[in-house]
């Protein structure tokens, strides 16, 4: 068997990720042909086939699906010795891959790519925004070098720190400014809009409100804050948004802001990397930038 290259193994992870040699190929900026005529050659090389190919979609085999797991290994702790290589300078330059969800991303990115920029000139900022479980399974496997995420995560692996407290307010039609907020037991009853399943918000907010994610709507669900806040505009029912979001989901929509009274629904915002990272002193520093950042946009709002 002639020797592996590690840009084999990057295409050929690239390809067991999107399952299509286009988007895989993308992915890893070359050609389509480019790729194929790799990954063809490390199957050659290797004396087996790794994918079955059909006419939309490359299937890992049942071989491939085991040399996958091997080779997410091999990748990240090739990556690990460079994250090694960067954690012995005293300021962290080069790339920094950070994972965000969705209702963070759009409020707290500027801030955080503006201040951590001004700090560390030399640093490649690469931001991936996804729901949690993605981000989680990103991290695991190496592809992210932390992510500003929900806590609480309970996953041993993972070194978490918390960034700040948010609470929840509620959105409905500006008609309704002034009137009593309603209670938990109230907000059951109101057409309550919410985001899709898989959003972590979702599920605190029906936490909040008591009410099991298996019951039936009547309203479609949304898949961001925006189209949430536009619905409620609209006079389709009422929503909970964080704190963080209503200068930027409310400016432009017809809605009220109400807040609830004593115990808040709210959320804890943290950051989480991988224990074993090298990295984890300089993650250790670029939270503090994350909660100073997270802080003064606070005060803004």
């Amino acid at each position: 068997m002639r020797n592996l290259t590690l840009k084999q193994l990057r295409y050929f992870e690239a390809l067991a990720q999107h399952s299509h040699f286009g988007r895989a190929a993308n992915a890893c900026a070359i050609s389509q042909p480019a790729l194929s005529v790799q990954i063809r050659e490390l199957e050659d090389s290797l004396g087996t086939k790794l994918f079955e190919r059909g006419a939309r979609k490359a299937r890992l085999t049942s071989f491939g699906e085991e040399f996958a797991l091997r080779v997410r290994l091999i990748l990240r702790s090739v990556d690990e010795l460079g994250e090694l290589a960067l954690a012995s300078r005293d300021r962290l330059v080069g790339r920094l891959r950070i994972g965000i969800i969705p209702t963070i991303a759009p409020y707290l990115l500027p801030a955080i790519i503006g201040d951590m920029s001004r700090l560390n000139a030399g640093i490649d900022l690469q931001i991936r925004e996804t729901l949690t479980p993605q981000l989680l399974d990103e991290l695991i496997e190496g592809r992210l070098d932390a992510a500003i995420v929900a806590l609480p995560i309970s996953e041993p692996s993972m070194t978490e720190v918390t960034l700040f407290e948010e609470n929840f307010v509620l959105v409905r039609p500006d008609r309704d400014d002034g009137k009593p907020v309603p209670n938990r037991e109230a907000l059951r009853e109101m057409k309550l809009l919410l985001l899709e399943e898989g959003h972590c918000f979702r599920n605190q907010a029906l936490s909040f409100c008591n009410i099991q994610s298996s019951r039936p709507r009547e309203i479609l669900d949304a898949s961001s804050l925006a189209t949430l806040v536009q619905m409620v505009g609209s006079g389709m029912g009422v929503t909970l948004i964080p704190e963080m979001a209503i200068a930027v989901e409310t400016r432009s929509a017809p809605v009220s802001i109400a807040r609830f009274s004593a115990p808040q629904p709210s959320r804890t915002i943290g950051m989480i990397w991988r224990k074993t990272s090298p990295l984890a002193k300089q993650l250790t520093e670029i939270s503090e930038v994350v909660k100073q950042s997270a802080a003064a946009l606070n005060q803004k709002n």
